[in-house]
């Protein structure tokens, strides 16, 4: 069969040739116009992507659902429950204090915030707000604030790596490592702390925590330099994140976004300020914003917001006195005085001698909180904190028993997360990376 080929265009050839790795066609000639033409002439089918749920650049287990035309994102949808752990439903089969050890979980780089919030709704619903003991307020300011440096590093340690940049990945995990240090020293534990209970803390600082974090503080105060040297007046990052993951105000109110997202349409919007909780109205510290509303807006938010961190912590430090660190209400201080042993945390052997050898009552309240745990009055509450990624909140109700009736947790991550569609579509494949990233979801506090 033999086939005619018109004079006036050129004739397509494909050239063979054998490599090393196989055969090569090198192709010549073609009217690319036609080309062209008949492609758009095609029919036009989209493309549906999945990426993850196991994805490195997902932040966890999340899956997004992409339907993309070419390299275009035109439409995004977020999959979630693929780390669902029950923690909300648990905490109605645990007492109040055992309570600590189920949040703490939730968002896993942020413990104390979990904590923090959960031990105020339950102090609210005692009555027992006021009686916190000063030493143990500050304290937990403190952890707080370690706690957002910790957590905001991560973001761009793991930011950093999905975009290519990773000497940010590096000296945001190794930077990361002396929080983390300085929570061993003071905790006992990296994460999942339980260490803030209802009515104060565990247990006091240990010897050597002051000269710890004053020494973290400086070493964390000359670190933070390099972020800017690497990232922040780096042409390259720069424009990778400019413009990209786009959201304005009116998109965060409508979605109930709040954090860094929100901040960078040049809201200054933060609890710490303007429903101030653990005595931050007290504190010397400014609310960083942007007004740019994408992802490098974000990103600087977080590196201002560790600077104003470090400013709290010395705070912090110049204004602890000696005292208790738990309400002075035995019937509520659980678990009892505790040390740290060669086998770990646990119940001082001084008071484990007094309550056995000397007071039976003590004894009969030891073993009454510890087994079945204090009585909360009937009622309902709503406390909120400032965490790292926005509002987390709490809901909690007591019917009156020794367990919570119902604990409902209001995590940035799962709200903030409703935002990727409108940060995403309309963009490229590559951005759906950055702006997920600027988002900073954590997927425990997600699917808690």
């Amino acid at each position: 069969m033999s086939t005619t080929h018109s004079t006036d265009a050129p004739t397509a050839t494909a050239v063979a040739r054998e490599t090393t790795e196989g055969t090569v066609y090198t192709v010549t000639g073609g009217d690319w116009d036609e080309i062209a033409k008949a492609a758009a002439a095609t029919d036009d089918e989209k493309i549906v992507v999945n990426m993850g749920p196991q994805h490195p650049s997902t932040h966890g287990v999340l899956r997004l659902i992409l339907e993309i035309d070419g390299e275009t994102v035109t439409e995004v949808r977020c999959g979630i429950g693929y780390l669902h752990t029950g923690i909300e439903k648990n905490l109605e089969y645990r007492n109040w204090t055992q309570g600590t050890t189920f949040v703490t979980r939730m968002d896993y780089l942020t413990p104390f915030f979990n904590e923090v919030g959960y031990c105020l709704g339950v102090e609210k619903l005692l009555g027992i707000t006021d009686q916190v003991p000063d030493r143990a307020t500050v304290l937990r300011v403190l952890l707080m604030e370690l706690n957002r440096i910790s957590s905001h590093l991560v973001a761009l340690a793991t930011g950093g790596m999905e975009l290519g940049a990773t000497t940010i990945m590096i000296y945001g995990f190794r930077d990361r490592e002396l929080c983390l240090d300085v929570f061993e020293l003071i905790t006992g534990l990296r994460m999942n702390h339980a260490f803030v209970r209802p009515g104060g803390l565990a247990q006091d600082l240990p010897p050597g925590a002051m000269d710890a974090l004053r020494d973290f503080v400086r070493k964390m105060d000359r670190n933070l330099t390099e972020y800017d040297k690497l990232a922040t007046h780096n042409p390259v990052f720069k424009a990778r994140l400019m413009d990209v993951g786009y959201l304005d105000l009116a998109g965060c109110m409508a979605l109930g976004a709040t954090g860094p997202i929100l901040r960078a349409t040049g809201l200054p919007h933060d609890l710490r300020k303007t429903d101030p909780y653990c005595g931050y109205e007290t504190y010397d510290f400014e609310v960083a914003t942007a007004d740019t509303c994408d992802s490098y807006g974000r990103y600087l938010i977080r590196i201002a917001e560790m600077r104003e961190s470090l400013r709290i912590i010395e705070q912090c430090l110049d204004r602890l006195e000696p005292g208790p660190v738990m309400v002075a209400d035995k019937k509520i201080a659980w678990p009892a005085q505790l040390a740290l042993g060669p086998d770990g945390l646990g119940n001082s052997l001084d008071h484990i001698r007094n309550i056995m050898g000397t007071s039976m009552e003590a004894l009969i309240h030891h073993f009454k909180l510890v087994t079945e745990g204090f009585r909360v009055p009937p009622g309902q509450v709503y406390t909120a904190v400032e965490s790292p990624k926005g509002e987390l909140g709490v809901h909690m109700v007591s019917d009156g028993g020794t367990r919570p009736y119902r604990v409902h947790f209001r995590d940035p991550s799962f709200t903030n997360l409703q935002t990727a569609a409108a940060m995403c579509e309309g963009g490229m494949v590559a951005d759906v990376i950055v702006a997920v990233a600027s988002i900073d979801p954590v997927m425990g506090g997600v699917d808690r």
